[in-house]
């Protein structure tokens, strides 16, 4: 049976891994709905229930994708626990901007549930903070959408430690989502700490490094096809090509242990805590099914010390963001 791990305090027991969706759509390169579908079939296969996606994934593609296949498949409703995003637009100029007021949250989230073909999600995020309202008024608007039956919880996405606190304190925050894996350690100055107090689940995204922590990363090609990836500063030269040899110890560690790359780095995040949940994302059943192999692994002390000699704190090269996409999230060390 597939772990079980609690979606925040109070909230639902969902598999320890979940499907990051935001490869439903065309962010990491082209894919159609019958790969969506197939992602999905192999997660209810294996007991996989925490689906993550977000309104902008594909200006609502991801939702759409995944609406079908509940319209399809009737019993999925019940076997997934939903979460979406919301809370970036742009502006009359086009430009990527952020609104955390309450008549666009709400407003989004009546778009995602139209898209999803649901009453109600089981967790909406703020998907960037908008500096301009303070905190605490964004989770008291939050309540209301909790209030109305929209949403059975709510959380944020790339937000900082005094953030949470803030937020908790008005209503309670079930997730905190961020970027953390072996290339992204981060979290780790107190954001893990955090979620761990106050029983708020941490939901890692990205948690392969966007392939850098697989067998087979993608092509430098492959990655200047993706519209996120071509601008982001680790998969750019020269730090792309030293970023894929950096990688090799994980790999060659993972060849030793017998098992995918993937699986590998999963499992250590696994390790770091029982409110940590990581969320990939994939277009491939092969390549899913090695991501579920993670919980599967019970790794030892001495397996999780080898992993970090492969890859010890700070080897990534470049910034994991580039200045455009540091827009929003919350930097707090």
């Amino acid at each position: 049976m597939t772990e079980k791990r609690r979606l925040g305090s109070g909230g639902p027991l969902v598999s320890a891994i979940g499907v990051g969706a935001m490869s439903f759509s065309d962010m990491y390169g082209p894919t159609t709905e019958a790969q969506s579908h197939a992602v999905l079939d192999a997660a209810l296969e294996a007991g996989i229930t925490h689906i993550d996606t977000a309104n902008i994934y594909g200006m609502g593609e991801s939702e759409r994708v995944i609406g079908s296949f509940l319209k399809a498949n009737t019993s999925a409703r019940n076997a997934f626990v939903l979460a979406t995003k919301a809370g970036i637009t742009r502006n009359a100029a086009g430009e990527r901007c952020f609104d955390n007021s309450i008549e666009h949250l709400e407003a989004e989230l009546d778009a995602s549930l139209r898209r999803l073909g649901v009453e109600a999600v089981d967790l909406f995020y703020v998907h960037r903070r908008d500096h301009d309202v303070p905190i605490e008024d964004v989770a008291g608007g939050l309540s209301l959408l909790v209030e109305k039956g929209k949403t059975k919880a709510v959380g944020f996405s790339e937000i900082a430690p005094a953030s949470l606190r803030l937020a908790h304190a008005v209503q309670p925050v079930a997730a905190v989502q961020s970027e953390y894996s072996l290339s992204v350690r981060a979290p780790e100055l107190g954001l893990v700490q955090t979620c761990a107090e106050l029983g708020v689940a941490l939901v890692a995204f990205s948690p392969v490094g966007r392939s850098l922590l697989t067998d087979n990363p993608l092509s430098f090609e492959a990655s200047q096809a993706s519209v996120f990836l071509r601008e982001n500063p680790r998969f750019l030269p020269p730090n792309y090509e030293r970023n894929i040899a950096a990688c090799e110890p994980l790999r060659q560690l993972a060849a030793k242990m017998g098992e995918p790359t993937a699986a590998l780095a999963v499992a250590w995040l696994l390790a770091q805590g029982d409110h940590v949940l990581p969320i990939p994302g994939t277009r491939s059943v092969d390549h899913f099914r090695e991501l579920v192999r993670a919980a599967h692994l019970n790794l030892s002390a001495s397996d999780l010390e080898a992993i970090e000699r492969a890859l010890p704190v700070g080897w990534a090269h470049g910034d994991r963001y580039s200045t455009a996409q540091w827009r929003g999230p919350e930097s707090y060390c």
